[in-house]
């Protein structure tokens, strides 16, 4: 049998689909998995801010359109990426084993966050990282950086940014894991909702597909992100407002903890959720009511505001 894959043409895209065809065929000796690139809107205006950018879905939703009509068979996309509601059709086959969650620092000589001297520039696109860096460190100059992991890497070596804050996921698929220079801690720099985990993406009513996709999904990061993207999808967040969300499978037991941060770092509003993994949605739920309670959607609903005059 034979299966087209769609995925973004970056390099860290193309390792990342590599990984999941490289499962499914020793599952399934037989399969051959095709791989088509397509250009997405987050790929056509690679130089525009991400705040600049107000569709969703901007780095998978022209893969989706083709799986849905028919010219691939399923897509995989960086999780984190991908909306909490899917378009009509389509279902979440498979998450793979996730790989680390968690934020780290790239910096010019080696510096923790700590150690970076004041008035140091750290690049990100995140309005999340940007929020926990002015909590952290708000004597630093945050300012906004494009472009793929080597590019932002460069970019730190070449003196025009003295670090880079990156996913550790995608240092280490990338080989290039030893470039970090500290893991920041997830009880200050709560990771976004999924990152470290993969989505693929195949249309629902395709149950012969489904079946060979299941082969690659592992239970306990499915409910994680399951657990997470239900937080996120109740607080009315997403990716542009500064919101991290971090669940772990601990036998039965799923712990979630949540942060949700005012645009300027100064507010930052987190707790924790335990929940079973045979139930991760309730968690989810439960999280986002306890920290509305708390005042988190007025913060989110005050980061809206100052989005929409951008």
């Amino acid at each position: 049998m034979k299966l087209i894959v769609g995925t973004r043409g970056s390099k860290l895209s193309l390792i990342q689909t590599d990984s999941v065809v490289q499962k499914l065929t020793e599952a399934l000796p037989d399969l051959k998995v095709e791989t088509k690139v397509i250009k997405t809107t987050g790929d056509k205006f690679s130089r525009r801010p991400l705040l600049a950018i107000k569709e969703k879905g901007i780095f998978e939703k022209e893969i989706d359109m083709a799986v849905l009509r028919g010219e691939a068979d399923f897509a995989v996309h960086s999780l984190k990426d991908v909306p909490t509601e899917l378009p009509q059709g389509l279902t979440l086959a498979a998450v793979p084993e996730r790989e680390s969650p968690y934020d780290v620092l790239v910096s010019r000589g080696n510096l923790g966050l700590e150690n970076l001297p004041p008035g140091a520039v750290v690049g990100t696109g995140s309005p999340r990282r940007s929020a926990q860096l002015h909590a952290l460190r708000p004597d630093l100059q945050v300012k906004p950086i494009r472009g793929n992991v080597d590019t932002r890497v460069r970019k730190v070596k070449q003196g025009l940014f003295d670090a880079v804050i990156l996913a550790e996921a995608g240092l280490r698929r990338l080989s290039m894991g030893s470039l970090a220079t500290k893991r920041l801690p997830p009880d200050r720099f709560t990771p976004a909702p999924g990152q470290g985990a993969l989505a693929v993406v195949s249309r629902e009513d395709d149950g012969e597909v489904l079946k060979i996709l299941s082969r690659v999904d592992h239970s306990p990061s499915r409910a994680e992100v399951l657990a997470e993207r239900v937080f996120v999808r109740e607080m009315g967040g997403g990716c542009k407002v500064p919101l991290g969300a971090l669940a772990c499978v601990q036998g039965r037991r799923l712990l979630l903890h949540a942060a949700v941060f005012s645009p300027d770092g100064k507010i930052c509003l987190q707790t924790w959720e335990v929940g079973s993994v045979k139930s991760p949605e309730e968690a989810g739920v439960k999280l986002a009511r306890r920290m509305r309670r708390q005042g988190a959607g007025e913060l989110i609903q005050h980061w809206r505001a100052l989005y929409e005059k951008r």
